[in-house]
């Protein structure tokens, strides 16, 4: 080999030994970063929990969708309410599972018909009774709070929860908040009622607390009567047989008193997780305290994702408003406490806003069912309106007492000022918000809510839902068929109350309106209305006016037959022994039956 030859060689060594270099140089450029992100970045589970909203749920209670002024409401001022609607997304077909709270509310957190829980009703006891009751939502349920804690959630339960108590003993609290999910829970275990407050008429039981009484001070009569015809000898009986009378009436007036004649003792209550703090509760500082619980659960848990359930006692009769607001709307009483419950979402809202959590933080607001149209005191009306829709609260197939607002704000990811008139249901929200949280939804049951987050995006046009079925206790009264094709929305209504008068649209006659019975009529063929022509269901249409009737009837029961395979027999939770008053199962701040407490003292704060 020459020297020439010699040189040409390594210098093409020295110029592929510079290409290697440079190559490899560039390759570590890049692959270095990469390999440091990697060994940086958290682990996966900790991505999850950083990308997890928060998610405050907003329920009030016994508000009719009529209420609401972005709902169409012009007497009642609701700014804070219709703020979330103007900056997310507004729901005109939101339909409660049931028209009453305590099957509404079990489905709302099970994502399930309240039938298949055993939580609506096969008598006329249609909602939990008493907190010593010891039917309530069965352990075995999961609700949504269960997933989200177990996805690193904080969750909170602040408010009304009237899904029972205690099962065998007075501290199982098999059925408590905190036994479904809930870290924290502060608020009333029952609902509130019109005997928390005692300068109003008792609401509880009336009709059957009126029975009771007339028929203590009929055995009381007979028992004096032959008292005194033996006194004066114009009867002949044995003082033994008179105190026998007189024992057995003395027993059975105590044995319907010791539950009716306490009821603010044993149902009006606050409760700090298990502990009972008020018994019976301070009904003028409920509100305050409500409004703090929830600021402070949102200021502790900002750190991490949590999960806020605000169940107002807004706007449930006896309407208890603060003084700053009585007299503010001009719907009387009801409107001043819609006003008030506003101004607590916008309280809410601003300190969402003030530690900064607005864009992580999904908002959303409903009712439980509809407004209560018979709820009246002389001619004041104390329940909610139900806008155009016919009926309202317990009717479990009418508009009015199924369809609720529904409004989801989530600015960055929900769309600002959207409409979606598609059905939805307040059992969507379990797996909705499952999903946020990136649980799985259970396989072991049935759950009939569906996703929302694809519709309220806007990446699907029409709601998951095909069916939607309408119970009444545990009585099948309409099913609505959504014909995605030709956008009809077709209602079938088999049971229909009776109304009291006949032209009122309630039953005033009975103070609601019953299921079964002589106070419902059944229909053969059923009523069928077209929702997206007639939402107020005013003209029911026939073979004659609806060239589609048969075909839609036909329809609407295949799907009832299918819908009905799917359910199985589970235990009555609202069965007469179950809602009864059990003096073992009464919570209780004391030695019972000397339960009374005032555990927050001077804590009040103003409004």
């Amino acid at each position: 080999m020459t020297r020439c030859s010699l040189l040409v060689l390594q210098d093409l060594n020295t110029r592929n030994a510079e290409i290697i270099w440079q190559l490899t140089s560039y390759w570590i450029s890049l692959v270095t970063p990469l390999i440091f992100g990697l060994l940086l970045q958290p682990p996966l589970t900790q991505l999850s929990i950083v990308t997890q909203p928060n998610i405050v749920l907003l329920m009030a209670d016994d508000l009719g969708i009529g209420d609401i002024g972005c709902y169409g409401n012009d007497t009642i001022r609701t700014p804070n309410i219709d703020r979330l609607a103007k900056e997310g997304v507004r729901l005109t077909q939101h339909i409660s599972a049931a028209p009453l709270c305590t099957p509404s509310r079990a489905a709302f957190l099970t994502g399930r018909y309240p039938l298949r829980s055993g939580m609506d009703a096969i008598n006329n006891y249609r909602v939990i009774f008493w907190n010593g009751g010891s039917g309530g939502l069965p352990p075995n349920e999961t609700t949504f709070a269960k997933i989200l804690q177990q996805q690193g959630y904080s969750t909170g339960l602040i408010g009304k929860w009237h899904l029972g108590v205690n099962c065998e003993s007075r501290n199982d609290h098999c059925h408590h908040p905190l036994n479904h999910g809930f870290d924290y829970f502060y608020g009333m275990p029952f609902t509130l009622i019109s005997d928390c407050q005692p300068t109003e008429t008792p609401e509880m039981d009336r009709a059957f607390r009126r029975k009771l009484w007339l028929s203590t001070q009929m055995i009381g009569l007979v028992t004096l009567t032959a008292a005194l015809g033996r006194l004066t000898g114009l009867i002949s009986v044995r003082w033994k047989t008179l105190a026998c009378l007189a024992g057995f009436s003395f027993l059975f007036f105590v044995s319907w008193f010791s539950s009716y004649g306490f009821v603010r003792y044993w149902n009006c209550i606050m409760m700090r997780n298990h502990e009972v703090t008020e018994q019976p509760m301070v009904t003028d500082r409920a509100t305050s305290f409500i409004l703090r619980e929830s600021i402070s659960f949102i200021e502790r848990n900002k750190q991490k994702p949590f999960l806020l359930f605000l169940s107002f006692l807004h706007s449930h009769t006896p309407l208890i408003t603060t003084e700053k607001f009585v007299g503010r709307s001009r719907h009387g009483l009801y409107g001043d406490n819609v006003e008030e419950m506003d101004w607590m979402v916008g309280q809410v809202l601003d300190v969402i806003d003030k530690e900064g959590l607005k864009n992580t933080t999904l908002v959303y607001f409903a009712s439980d069912h509809g407004g209560w149209l018979e709820r009246q005191e002389g001619k004041r009306q104390l329940g909610g309106w139900n806008g155009i829709y016919r009926g309202g609260k317990a009717m479990g197939g009418w508009e009015g007492g199924i369809r609720v607002p529904g409004i989801f704000r989530w600015p960055g990811v929900l769309p600002a000022g959207t409409v979606i008139d598609e059905p939805t249901s307040l059992m969507d929200i379990f797996p909705t918000v499952v999903h946020l949280a990136g649980g799985l939804l259970p396989q072991d049951r049935i759950i009939d809510g569906r996703d929302l987050m694809p519709l309220l995006q806007g990446t699907v046009d029409h709601s998951e839902h095909k069916f939607l079925f309408h119970y009444c206790g545990i009585h099948l009264h309409a099913v609505r068929w959504h014909q995605k094709d030709s956008g009809a929305i077709w209602k079938a209504h088999y049971v229909t109350p009776v109304f009291h008068p006949p032209e009122a649209g309630a039953c005033y006659g009975k103070g609601i309106c019953p299921c079964f019975g002589e106070g419902v009529t059944h229909h053969d063929p059923p009523l069928l209305f077209d929702l997206s022509r007639d939402p107020s269901e005013a003209k029911p249409l026939s073979a004659d006016t609806e060239p589609l009737f048969d075909i839609v009837i036909r329809k609407i029961g295949r799907a009832i037959e299918e819908h009905q395979r799917t359910l199985t027999p589970v235990p009555e939770q609202l069965s007469v022994y179950n809602i009864v008053w059990k003096p073992w199962l009464q919570p209780c701040c004391g030695t019972f039956p000397l339960c009374w407490c005032d555990k927050e003292g001077d804590s009040t704060q103003s409004l």
